[in-house]
C-alpha cells in the first residue's frame, strides 16, 4: 500500500474513530494583526512560505496550535494556507515558476516531523476556496464552472499526499457542488464548509439542509460532512433551529464549527478593520451551549481567535470526553 493511499486511510479511521478533532485557529488575521505581515494580493499567505523570516512566523502559529493538541492528547486537522492558491491566481503572482501547492503541503509535513509522539494524530488538509469574494455569492461560478475551475487544485493535492481535502467558506450551492465533484475526483476524503447567516441559509439563500442535500445527491462519492467557518456559534445555533434545518440529515451529515469570535453577519464583517471579538471564555461557553443542541465533532477557530481560544476549546473538549 503507498503512503497515499495509507495516510487517508489513517485520516479515515481517526475521523470515525474520535468524538472529536480539533482544528487550527486563525492564521491570516494573525498574521496581519499580531505580526503586520502583508501578504500577498493574489495568494494571500500562501507565498510566506518562500521568505525565512515570515515562513518562521507562519510555522510558529501551526506549531501553537499543534502543541495546544498534544497538550490535551486530541487529533487535529491542519489546513494548508492555499484558500486563494488557485491556477488562476498563482499565474498572475509573482510566485508563478514556484510549485505552490506542494511546497505548502510540504511545509506542513515538515512541522508534523517535529512531534514524532503525536504526529499520528495530525493531519494535513488541502484547503480551498471559492472563486471570487466569499462575502459576496453572485460572484460564484456555476455547477460546471466551478468543477472545471477548482479541479486543478484538487489534482495537485491529491499528487501532493494530503490528508484530507477543505473547502472553506462557501457562500453559494453551485460553485459548492462543482467544488465537491472536483474533490470527488481525486481519491482523497473531503469537506465542504460553508458560510451561512442566523436565518439558515448561506449567502445565496439555500437552507442547511438543501445544501446538505443538493451535494450529495450530486455526488458519488460523497463529503465526509459538512461544517461552518467564520461564523459564531450563536449564529450557527440559531440556523439549526430553523425549521428547514432540524431534519434527519443536517443531524447526521452536520459536523461542526471553524467559530469567528464576532457575532456579526457576514456582511457587517467583510471588510472591516476592528472587529469586538468574544474572550476565550465566552466563546466556548458559546461552542458549549451549541454541542448541547447539536452535537459538533469538529471544533477550531477563525476570524478573532488564537491560541487562547483553542486552548479553552480543547480543555472543554477534554472534559466532554
Amino acid at each position: 500500500m503507498n503512503n497515499e493511499i495509507s495516510n487517508h486511510n489513517t485520516f479515515l479511521s481517526s475521523f470515525y474513530k474520535y468524538k472529536y478533532i480539533l482544528t487550527e485557529g486563525a492564521i491570516v488575521e494573525r498574521l496581519k494583526k499580531e505580526y503586520n505581515i502583508k501578504l500577498n494580493e493574489e495568494i494571500m499567505h500562501a507565498g510566506l512560505i518562500y521568505n525565512d523570516k515570515k515562513a518562521t512566523v507562519l510555522r510558529n502559529i501551526y506549531m501553537e496550535y499543534i502543541e495546544t493538541s498534544e497538550k490535551y492528547e486530541l487529533p487535529i486537522m491542519l489546513m494548508t494556507p492555499t484558500r486563494r492558491a488557485n491556477k488562476t491566481r498563482i499565474s498572475n503572482s509573482s510566485y508563478y515558476d514556484k510549485n505552490v501547492i506542494k511546497d505548502n503541503v510540504d511545509f506542513l509535513k515538515d512541522i508534523r516531523e517535529k512531534y514524532p509522539s503525536h504526529k499520528n494524530k495530525i493531519y494535513i488538509g488541502g484547503l480551498m476556496g471559492c472563486k471570487g469574494d466569499a462575502y459576496n455569492y453572485e460572484e460564484a461560478l456555476s455547477e460546471e464552472e466551478s468543477y472545471r475551475f477548482h479541479h486543478w487544485q484538487a489534482k495537485e493535492f491529491e499528487s501532493s499526499k494530503v490528508d484530507y481535502l477543505f473547502a472553506g467558506i462557501m457562500p453559494e450551492i453551485f460553485e459548492a457542488t462543482g467544488m465537491a465533484k472536483a474533490m470527488e475526483s481525486t481519491n482523497i476524503p473531503y469537506i465542504i464548509s460553508f458560510m451561512i447567516r442566523r436565518n439558515g441559509a448561506l449567502l445565496d439563500g439555500t437552507t442547511i439542509n438543501d445544501a446538505i442535500s443538493a451535494i450529495d445527491l450530486a455526488t458519488d462519492r460523497k463529503p465526509l460532512g459538512y461544517m461552518v467557518n467564520c461564523v459564531h456559534p450563536n449564529i450557527l445555533s440559531e440556523a439549526l433551529l430553523e425549521d428547514a434545518n432540524r431534519t434527519n440529515l443536517v443531524k447526521e451529515r452536520f459536523l461542526g464549527i471553524q467559530a469567528n469570535a464576532s457575532p456579526l453577519e457576514p456582511e457587517e464583517l467583510d471588510n472591516l478593520t476592528t472587529i469586538k471579538s468574544d474572550s476565550p471564555i465566552d466563546l466556548t461557553l458559546s461552542i458549549e451551549k451549541l454541542h448541547n443542541k447539536d452535537k459538533i465533532k469538529i471544533i477550531g477557530g477563525c476570524c478573532g481567535t488564537d491560541n487562547r481560544h483553542i486552548e479553552e476549546f480543547a480543555r472543554k473538549i477534554k472534559k466532554w470526553m
